[in-house]
């Protein structure tokens, strides 16, 4: 239990110590061994608890649990300052809703607000430990000099860093906390810090656009957080069959009708906090904040509690109309988002999108429920933070290097900056092709819902196999980009002191290692959660490791082929149906014109932009989470 406080209390304390730190070096000290120590211990869970099983452990919530309180209550009265102060009505009333149905939880059912182990650790916990502790603890080194070069960049911008990385470490506790604890008013309390602190991070740059999407993700956030604390006060109120708030007892219940509007409530808290359909508007305004927030928002927290819980109660879910409809919801943001990404040449709004719909297969495999989609789900988790941190802290290293995020800004980044290039690439490449760990993944799924009861399986299917093949489109474009060489440019990659080096060198390591790992993982970690939670779990075939190898060996082939043959090759000016063409790509046009030959790619914004595709594709997921209430209703 020591190495749970550790992590949960820890970062809080470095966050107070951040606070007084001035000094860009001995911020970084201090970020640098924090992060360490944090890697450190999420390692040592790893290695102590990977073949334990399930293990509790007794909490004492008898001081913890008023403490808890008073903080929601100033957390409430904070919310309501704020939306007083920039006048948004909207999050005060929220604020204020939420706040009395807590009030009325603990006044009403405080005798059944206490779980017998208030924390525990599984495999899954341990799953999400490392990416907490890994990749936010990385990026909370990366940013370190980021927000130096941010600032000064950006000097109308107030340096509020010592709040900054204050929220930074208090985000890394929450989420710590959240995936720890059997106590589902401790995961609430949690829960609601993530959200403040998306808030607090969203606004960093206090402009106007900024505060608005703040208050955007604040008020969405908030929506859920409410249907949260519902979920509780029916969990207290029928404790005799449902298992209480004890986390547990709610999932091994075998009161299925009883626990299962609770956890429809429940998950539609995670789909406002996985921002998916009709909630991912408040992830895409996230983009005005600091580049390391946003890799912070889709790796390794916020977004990820939100599937988190979702994964958690799959076994509730699991062959009821309602988790259908919950699963539909994913599947229709997985293929709304990718189809929109196609639209996109801001790299940060395609990573977003991405996300939004990586995050919607995630949902769409929880929802449904089986033993299969469940581990399908986890190694999404797992690869998706990893690959997405990587792209995040590269976009915006190279923002600041070229000036621009444009995708068609990018081309010829191999020859500009090809360490970065070559990271990126490896990021892309994990994203959506073979062997990496998100192709895999989506193929696993695909296997799973061939399983899963007609007609929702090939629905299903129908819906993954054409969102898959949209990713490839944008994923594709900007890869092509990236590796164009370009003539006549000049290399703007700095050395390893002006660059953010570290931090994504081990990252881009981690997305590499977790393709060579990950039937270790499989068996180590993922496998006997699945089994504990269903009593069967989906195993990798030989068959199916043996083709994963094979395409390794091919995709180590290529850079030894670059290398033998890149002394044959030959610099060819480009052809222009016969015309005569200059170094630097201009040639004589017609009318005795000079042109400048340009390659852009599609967008095909008419049939994929936003303005066409999100309203009926929200509209759609507004209907489906109506139903899963209904179906949970009418199951009772």
């Amino acid at each position: 239990m020591q190495t749970l406080l550790f992590l949960i209390l820890f970062p809080i304390l470095v966050a107070c110590l951040l606070l007084f730190v001035k000094r860009t070096t001995l911020r970084y000290v201090v970020v640098a061994l924090s992060a360490l120590a944090i890697g450190g211990a999420s390692i040592y869970l790893l290695i102590r608890y990977a073949f334990e099983g399930t293990v509790y452990f007794a909490a004492p919530s008898e001081v913890v649990g008023p403490v808890m309180v008073a903080i929601e209550m100033g957390l409430a009265l904070f919310i309501i300052y704020m939306g007083a102060k920039f006048r948004n009505y909207l999050a005060i009333a929220l604020a204020a809703i939420q706040a009395a149905l807590v009030v009325y939880l603990e006044a009403a059912f405080r005798e059944n607000l206490h779980a017998v182990n208030n924390l525990f650790i599984d495999q899954f916990s341990i799953i999400m430990a490392l990416i907490i502790g890994l990749i936010g603890s990385l990026i909370a080194v990366y940013a370190v000099r980021y927000m130096e070069t941010y600032h000064h960049h950006h000097p109308e911008v107030r340096d509020r860093q010592r709040m900054f990385f204050f929220v930074i470490f208090a985000f890394l506790s929450a989420m710590f906390g959240l995936v720890f604890s059997n106590n589902l008013t401790w995961i609430f309390f949690f829960w609601e810090i993530t959200t403040i602190s998306s808030f607090l991070l969203i606004g960093y740059s206090e402009t106007e656009e900024a505060t608005r999407n703040a208050f955007r993700a604040l008020v969405m956030n908030l929506l859920g957080g409410i249907a949260f604390v519902v979920a509780l006060i029916f969990l207290a109120a029928t404790e005799a069959t449902s298992g209480g708030i004890d986390l547990a007892r709610v999932l091994a219940s075998g009161d299925t009708a009883i626990v299962l509007i609770p956890a429809v409530l429940i998950g539609f808290a995670g789909i406002t906090k996985a921002a998916l359909m009709p909630f991912s508007s408040w992830l895409l305004g996230a983009m005005v904040a600091p580049t390391p927030v946003s890799a912070l928002l889709h790796s390794s927290t916020m977004v990820k509690a939100g599937v988190y819980i979702l994964v958690r109660f799959s076994p509730v879910f699991a062959g009821t109309l309602a988790g259908f409809s919950i699963g539909l919801v994913g599947a229709v943001t997985f293929v709304v988002a990718s189809a929109i990404a196609i639209s996109q040449s801001n790299a940060k709004s395609v990573l977003a999108y991405s996300t939004i719909a990586n995050l919607g297969l995630i949902a769409a495999c929880a929802g449904v429920g089986t033993y299969m989609l469940v581990w399908a789900a986890i190694l999404l988790i797992i690869f998706h933070a990893v690959a997405k941190s990587l792209l995040f802290l590269g976009t915006g290293a190279i923002e600041h290097r070229i000036g621009s995020r444009d995708i068609e800004d990018m081309e010829g980044l191999i020859v500009r900056m090809p360490k970065m290039a070559v990271m990126m690439f490896i990021g892309i490449a994990g994203m959506f092709l073979a062997p990496f760990g998100m192709l895999i993944s989506k193929w696993a799924a695909i296997e799973a819902f061939v399983q899963v009861q007609a007609p929702f399986g090939l629905i299903f299917i129908a819906i993954l196999a054409y969102g898959s093949a949209v990713t490839v489109f944008f994923w594709a474009k900007w890869m092509g980009k990236l590796v164009a060489v370009t003539r006549n440019t000049e290399r703007v990659e700095k050395g390893f002191f002006q660059e953010p080096w570290a931090p994504l060198y081990i990252i881009t390591g981690l997305v590499i290692a977790a393709v060579f790992l990950f039937p270790v993982i499989s068996s180590m970690l993922i496998e006997p959660y699945v089994l504990a939670i269903y009593g069967v779990t989906a195993r990798l075939g030989e068959a199916n490791v043996a083709i994963m190898l094979l395409m390794m060996a091919l995709l180590l082939i290529l850079p030894v082929s670059f290398t033998l043959f890149k002394r044959s090759a030959r610099h060819l000016p480009a052809y222009m149906s016969g015309r005569t063409a200059t170094p630097d790509l201009h040639f004589a046009g017609s009318l005795g014109l000079t042109r400048e030959a340009q390659t852009r790619n599609y967008y095909l914004t008419e049939y994929f932009g936003e303005a066409r595709l999100f309203r009926p594709g929200a509209m759609v997921c507004i209907a489906l989470i109506l139903v899963s209430w209904i179906f949970a209703g009418v199951a009772l």
